[in-house]
């Protein structure tokens, strides 16, 4: 069984599900959506991030790649992501820390071993583990249920945040397994989500009517962007709430957009595409959470 790759484990975490949590990112996502504020969780495969802010241009990366992979142009220093292997050559002779691998395998037992590290905060704040990305639904699901079974065996709540976009069979595993699931929603609009996030949201939709008919314990998540989800007359977030009313679903969280992930761009060479988005305004914020209230929704601004 291949272990996935994990960016980071986030502790004491308090977004991401009640109480005090430890949050484990993996590595790689089906979605590319334009305001993603993780974009070094979007590739399956390690990646070098490159802070040039750090860099002295001392060149010793360059005559220390193996591969060739980094080279200069304009004075300025450039990965080939093509010839990279990630040995990390560059990184070890980096004297300024300028470069860092993102990425880490961990088996189950090494994973659950720096879990259990916080158990004291998870039992005092009736908190445990939520598993993140990145995607976990589309890691591989013997890992991941590996994973739920050994820390539900030990008494750790486990919360999957999961934008839906992954089999329906791995929802359909781990429906009962899981504490709680928090899913993303971003648009009903199919049009709009293949734009602004690269797939349909035919699969989300359709795995989130799974996971409520499998009885699974649902909070939605809904980021909200202005001129994206979010126009004067509420249309989308009117249809969102049209397509949740039947379903299984008590808890709604609002997300206002933020840009905080957006320095993260530079240091993959990528280009933040979002750089125009806006958050709604607190008026409007409050408005649309009126709304899902008027409905019959427990609601409230923020994870």
């Amino acid at each position: 069984m291949k272990n996935p790759l994990v960016i980071n484990i986030q502790k004491c975490s308090i977004h991401d599900g009640p109480g005090i949590r430890s949050t484990v990112f993996f590595k790689g996502c089906p979605l590319e959506c334009i305001w993603c504020h993780n974009p070094e969780s979007q590739a399956y495969t390690k990646e070098i991030l490159y802070n040039e802010e750090k860099c002295s241009n001392c060149k010793t990366c360059k005559s220390k790649c193996p591969e060739a992979a980094i080279y200069e142009e304009c004075d300025k220093i450039y990965l080939n992501k093509d010839k990279c292997k990630h040995c990390e050559t560059c990184i070890d002779y980096c004297l300024n820390n300028a470069r860092e691998i993102v990425g880490k395998e961990y088996s189950v037992g090494e994973l659950v071993k720096e879990i259990k590290k916080d158990m004291m905060f998870y039992e005092q704040s009736h908190g445990g583990v939520t598993l993140s990305g990145g995607e976990v639904m589309t890691q591989n699901i013997d890992y991941i249920q590996q994973l739920i079974n050994s820390l539900t065996s030990k008494g750790i709540h486990v919360a999957i945040d999961t934008c839906g976009y992954a089999k329906s069979e791995n929802y359909e595993k781990i429906a009962k397994k899981a504490d709680l699931f928090l899913y993303d929603i971003k648009f009903i609009d199919e049009e709009k989500h293949i734009k602004y996030t690269g797939k349909s949201n035919d699969l989300i939709l359709n795995n989130l009517k799974l996971l409520s008919q499998k009885g699974a314990n649902i909070n939605i998540r809904i980021p909200l962007i202005k001129g994206m989800n979010v126009d004067n007359d509420n249309k989308e977030v009117k249809k969102i709430i049209e397509f949740l009313k039947p379903l299984n679903i008590k808890k709604v969280n609002l997300l206002p957009y933020h840009n905080i992930g957006m320095h993260k761009y530079k240091k993959l060479y990528k280009t933040y595409e979002g750089i125009e988005l806006e958050k709604p305004s607190d008026e409007k914020l409050e408005e649309i959470k009126a709304l899902f209230i008027e409905n019959n929704f427990d609601t409230k601004i923020g994870g």
